[in-house]
Parts: structure tokens; sequence; C-alpha cells
């Protein structure tokens, strides 16, 4: 950082020693240890503000490629998309999706249907059954 050879910094301590004295030195070098990781502080600080500054704006960026790229998108496919899967036909004519029972569906009902929600039954929740092996919580404890 500041390109600092051994024998520079051997030369600094003595003119330190011989300035300040050997009674003041840990003073002096506690004082100035805290100054530099004050620097050092806020420097990291510096430094992390400035790269989430960066990172924001090319996240910013990227959101405005996204759009138009998938504005462009969504342009290409509307002119490719067939009216018959933009306009939906009246609810009356549609089958009834609900009856899972029927096993004579043939496939032609079952095509081009992918943007339809798909109908599940609702699952039954009961007490489960009790079986004569297996003890109840409050049977079988020892009183």
């Amino acid at each position: 950082m500041f390109n600092i050879d051994s024998s520079e910094f051997l030369l600094v301590a003595v003119v330190a020693l011989v300035v300040i004295g050997p009674k003041d030195l840990p003073k002096a070098m506690r004082v100035v240890g805290y100054w530099v990781g004050k620097a050092r502080g806020v420097s990291r600080q510096f430094r992390q503000g400035f790269d989430n500054m960066v990172r924001e704006a090319e996240l910013e960026e990227m959101e405005k490629r996204w759009a138009a790229e998938n504005e462009r998108i969504m342009r290409e496919h509307a002119a490719d998309t067939p009216p018959a899967m933009i306009d939906t036909p009246p609810a009356d004519s549609q089958p009834a999706l609900a009856d899972h029972s029927d096993a004579a569906v043939t496939a032609a009902q079952h095509d081009d249907q992918s943007d339809r929600p798909v109908m599940v039954e609702k699952p039954v929740v009961g007490p489960a059954p009790h079986d004569a092996h297996t003890p109840r919580p409050n049977e079988g404890a020892a009183s």
C-alpha cells in the first residue's frame, strides 16, 4: 500500500523510540493503531457504499433489459397466437371438468385445453381408523 521497505520501517521505529521515548512509545502506538483502525473502517464503509450503489445501478439496468426483452417476446408471440387461443368459448359450451368418473372422455376433448385450470377433487379428511393392536393415548399407561 505505502510500499515501505523493512529497513525504512526499522529507521522509523528507531526515530520514534528516540523522539517519543521508551516510556510513552506504547501509548503512542495505541493511539496510532486506533486512528489506523478508524481510517480502515471509514474506507471499508465507503467502499461498501460505493459497491452497493454500483450493484443497485446494475440491477436497475438488468431489470430494464429484462422488461424490454419480455415486451419483445410478448409482441412476437402475440402475432403467432391463433385467435382460438385468445377468445374463450361461452361458459355454457364448456364441458364439465369436475366429473372424473366418466371413462369415455376422448383424446379430442383434451386437445388444446392447456390454458384451462385443472379441476381436482378436494380430499376427504376423516378420523384415522383405530387398530385393535395399537393403544389409544391414555390406554396402557402404567398406573
